[in-house]
């Protein structure tokens, strides 16, 4: 009697607990966006007071304040901080408004005051001048091109940035004498020497936030992954152990303990006979046999643990480098002009060895040895059979695909943009 009185008790005082909890967490969902808001205000907050205090109101830039460039580079890197803290808190508000609509009038002046701040770090007040400015214009090199070559893009921000050919227009004369005459006055004026300064540190600051970009699309997801792998690892070894699931995921990994096992059992015997000892006792045999078995099963079990855990690992660094992405408009258009010019700086023959570099890698003669490595390896990684049925469909489809792509890409696009480039891809390949 007493032992049912203090079950009912028990089961009473869980189902309590169990309500407490998912009323503090439905208070916290219904909470995020006043919370996030209230975040994203901060961080605005934080922006206009570093600019009443060391910018003297204005925009936080090198026109506004006479600064050093490292002390420029901590501001820069103070607002960039904030600007993502805006961005991720923003997005948080959106979605927790649009699933729990938590109307307050609050909302309205502080949504008011974060626009005011975003609209002065926007990417169309800092978009470089595409047109009679070559030390910034990223141009193809080949002055062979005789195609109309007008490609107007348009910005997220909705700015229009227009790159037009020098025989767009046609004239007395051609286009570069005259943009000749004007490079020659504008270095003669005496703002030649203001204007270099300001667009080189424009230069400097865009190569700065396009390597700095690039490292975080690589650095964020592995951190991800590495630091949340371990989080996830005990939840999957509780969850498989009340379970008492398998300890092989599947059947490969099963044969490859017991070949394991079996390799052991024979090194044993092939340890009796070079050292001429006396034969081990069946018993013996069988004693060492189980204790190598008990480690396999630990070991197998820790891989099997492990592979379940990257999977949802690779799932978090997958939905972290997305964020990234979303949150990084501005950086992208700025890496977009960094490669671009990169790749338009480089020589026609250095553009054909890294074409040839990159077709014999991924769909040369020997790159189905190469997939046939990373699929193998990928599957590892997620505790998956290896099924070779699959990866020969895989590999011979796939790069015939890849391949047929690139070569359009080059029949369509590199005859007009780099003629010369083409040419030389040809005797280079031949």
């Amino acid at each position: 009697m007493k032992d049912s009185i203090i079950k009912t008790k028990k089961t009473l005082f869980s189902k309590r607990k169990l309500q407490e909890r998912l009323q503090s967490i439905y208070q916290w969902l219904t909470g995020t966006p006043e919370r996030s808001l209230s975040e994203a205000h901060q961080a605005a907050l934080t922006i206009r007071n570093i600019e009443i205090e060391h910018f003297a109101g204005k925009k936080i830039s090198f026109e506004s304040a006479s600064y050093s460039e490292s002390a420029m580079s901590y501001w820069q890197v103070q607002l960039e901080k904030n600007i993502i803290i805006i961005k991720l808190r923003l997005a948080e508000f959106k979605i927790g408004n649009s699933l729990f609509n938590t109307p307050n009038t609050t909302f309205l002046d502080k949504l008011k005051f974060i626009d005011e701040i975003l609209d002065k770090y926007t990417y169309k007040q800092e978009k470089p001048k595409l047109v009679n400015d070559d030390s910034i214009v990223l141009k193809p090199q080949n002055t062979q091109v005789k195609n109309i070559i007008e490609n107007p893009m348009t910005s997220s921000q909705g700015t229009e940035i227009r790159v037009e050919s020098a025989f767009n227009k046609s004239g007395l004369l051609p286009r570069t004498i005259g943009r000749t005459f004007s490079r020659i006055q504008s270095d003669f004026s005496s703002e030649a020497e203001e204007n270099f300064v300001k667009n080189f540190r424009i230069s400097q600051n865009r190569t700065r936030m396009a390597v700095r970009f690039l490292l975080l699309l690589v650095i964020i997801p592995m951190l991800t992954q590495h630091f949340s792998k371990p989080l996830i690892v005990p939840i999957v070894e509780r969850v498989r152990g009340e379970n008492a699931n398998p300890i092989f995921l599947h059947h490969e990994m099963e044969e490859e303990a017991f070949k394991e096992l079996k390799n052991f059992e024979k090194k044993l015997q092939f340890q009796h006979l070079i050292s001429q000892a006396p034969p081990l006792s069946p018993e013996s045999i069988e004693h060492q046999v189980k204790e190598k078995a008990r480690e396999l099963v630990e070991e197998f079990h820790s891989k099997s643990n492990s592979a379940i855990s990257n999977v949802f690992a690779d799932l978090l660094s997958l939905i972290a480098f997305a964020l990234v992405i979303v949150i990084s408009q501005k950086e992208i258009l700025v890496v977009k002009a960094f490669l671009d010019n990169i790749i338009y700086g480089l020589s026609d023959s250095a553009k054909a060895f890294l074409i040839i570099l990159f077709t014999d890698t991924f769909v040369g003669f020997h790159s189905p040895h190469g997939w046939e490595v990373i699929l193998d390896s990928f599957a590892e990684h997620l505790g998956l059979p290896a099924n070779q049925s699959l990866i020969s469909l895989f590999i011979a489809t796939f790069p015939v695909i890849l391949d047929t792509i690139f070569k359009y890409w080059i029949f369509r696009y590199l005859s007009r943009l780099s003629p010369s480039a083409l040419a030389t891809y040809k005797d280079m390949n031949e």
